[in-house]
């Protein structure tokens, strides 16, 4: 599986809890104990933001990572992929 396709997923999953929670960009930054700015890469699915930040707005949000088989991608992702 494709490293910018696993991010990708994850900043999706990321952004749609912190929505589902009613919570802006500011809101979980500060909740997470990272900039605005991060959380906001973090969203785009940044490769280049540490884990340890991922790890810490996904405790923020009261989730954690979780590792399990892949799937197949679908078209869709794909098209974001490649962009």
């Amino acid at each position: 599986m494709d490293t910018v396709l696993v991010v990708d997923r994850l900043a999706q999953q990321i952004a749609s809890m912190r929505k589902a929670r009613g919570l802006t960009l500011v809101e979980l930054a500060a909740r997470s104990g990272v900039t605005r700015q991060k959380l906001a890469e973090i969203e785009k699915g940044s490769p280049t933001v540490s884990i340890n930040l991922y790890a810490k707005v996904l405790a923020a949000l009261g989730a954690e990572l979780q590792v399990v088989p892949a799937r197949r991608p679908v078209f869709e992702e794909l098209q974001e992929v490649f962009r």
